[in-house]
């Protein structure tokens, strides 16, 4: 067949559709259809040929494609063309109605690719969206939370257990129900209620998140999630108390001292003698303890960072340790270089010495009830371990110099110590000494 130029009418066939060819030294062509008004045949120098519909609105002309010719048979051509010019009769400019269709389809595909995101999908954004904001230690709960189980472990032949979330991890955002949550909390309390509440307590904060985020929006409501049934199905804490005794001071520091771990063993005294939270003391770095005027710059999570006393013994135990790296704490095996979490030993020695199970922050607690014997205020020893305030004066007006602290510090080292029957180095004396 021919070619057309663009004033060409012709009853389209399909004969005349596959023959319609673009013109030597053009760049288009176009054939008009006689039978239907408004549609047209565009052929393009490279090769490409589409329907187009082309009708005047308001005095303008507009012109939208259609479709390719290989994917539209003329029949459909024909009556996407007749839907386009009842639109134009009604003064509707297709063009508009097209782009407002697409938007629609996106808006669906959307929707439908939101309603198959999991918790999991879901959780992963939230981690990598806030992790520079957290301390390594609260990373370190959202990774437990969502351990997957059956892995190796670093340091032990056993394989890990589920996180208390990973349940959750498969199901939909959409999906979620007061009811499975509360199924969930009833089976992980079973077994593990402290784990159980940690995980609804990041879960919770984790939904808030996502209800404030667009592509999460919708999906999830806090509020209707959280109902009164499922947090009364929370595990109630607990308080704890365990904790040294007097008595138990030779046989603790005893075992501690004899464990074949130097590192650790200086990290479990170090712990005992300053009230530190065990990460904190974990995480000190050379850079924190200042050997020439006897302090230690604990980073916390009340403040941000408090300066204590550096002790005589607590000075005398770091300044034995290897300067390795950064950390004081050191590792050789460790990917980090920093000491792995000081439980096992702590455990072994406690079996060595016959006394019952006390946790690291056990020790923390022992620092606080120890203190009492030497009278110590209890201000004092709220900011040596880094204790929010508690009354006005302490907040707004009782913050008391290093000297102060370090007076009523050595004072309960002392004592420990005492009670310990070990003998207590001179002031000063860790700094006679530097280790490599």
């Amino acid at each position: 067949m021919a070619t057309r130029d663009s004033t060409t009418r012709l009853n389209f066939t399909h004969a005349r559709v596959t023959a319609f060819t673009c013109p030597q030294g053009k760049r288009s062509a176009y054939l008009w259809d006689s039978h239907q008004p408004g549609l047209g045949l565009r052929v393009r120098d490279t090769g490409a040929v589409s329907y187009v519909f082309q009708r005047k609105l308001g005095g303008q002309t507009i012109r939208l494609s259609i479709g390719d010719r290989e994917t539209w048979t003329l029949a459909e051509a024909r009556a996407e063309a007749k839907r386009l010019s009842a639109l134009v009769d009604q003064g509707i400019d297709p063009r508009q109605e097209k782009a407002q269709r697409k938007a629609e389809a996106d808006q669906a595909r959307q929707e439908q690719a939101r309603a198959v995101v999991t918790l999991g999908d879901a959780w992963d954004a939230y981690v990598e969206a806030r992790k520079a904001d957290w301390s390594e230690s609260h990373r370190e709960d959202h990774d437990r939370a969502m351990t997957a189980p059956g892995q190796a472990r670093k340091r032990s032949p056993r394989k890990t257990k589920a996180g208390a979330l990973y349940p959750l991890r498969d199901e939909r955002l959409a999906d979620l129900t007061p009811e499975r949550l509360e199924s969930w909390l009833v089976r992980e309390k079973a077994t593990r209620p402290a784990v159980a509440a940690r995980g609804f307590r990041l879960l919770r904060t984790f939904l808030n998140w996502a209800a404030e985020q667009p592509e999460y929006r919708g999906l999830v409501d806090p509020a209707a999630l959280l109902t009164k049934t499922v947090r009364r199905s929370v595990p109630k804490p607990r308080a704890k108390d365990d904790c040294l005794q007097r008595e138990q001071l030779a046989p603790w520091f005893k075992a501690v001292r004899e464990l074949p771990y130097p590192v650790h063993a200086a990290y479990l005294q170090a712990l005992l003698l300053t009230g530190s939270r065990a990460q904190e003391l974990a995480n000190l770095r050379w850079e924190d303890v200042d050997f020439q005027w006897l302090s230690l710059t604990i980073k916390d999570k009340v403040e941000g960072a408090r300066v204590i006393p550096l002790t005589p013994a607590v000075g005398a135990l770091l300044d034995a340790l290897p300067r390795r790296n950064q950390w004081v704490f050191s590792s050789t095996s460790s990917e980090s270089g920093r000491m792995p979490e000081g439980n096992h030993a702590h455990n072994r020695a406690l079996k060595a010495a016959g006394l019952p199970h006390v946790t690291l922050h056990g020790l923390r607690r022992s620092f606080g009830t120890l203190s009492e014997w030497v009278e110590c205020p209890v201000g004092v020893v709220a900011q040596i371990q880094g204790h929010k305030p508690s009354a006005i004066a302490e907040k707004h007006y009782r913050r008391r110099p290093l000297d102060l602290l370090r007076q009523w510090h050595t004072k309960i080292e002392a004592w420990v110590l005492d009670e310990a029957g070990i003998p207590q180095p001179q002031a000063g004396a860790g700094r006679l000494r530097r280790v490599k």
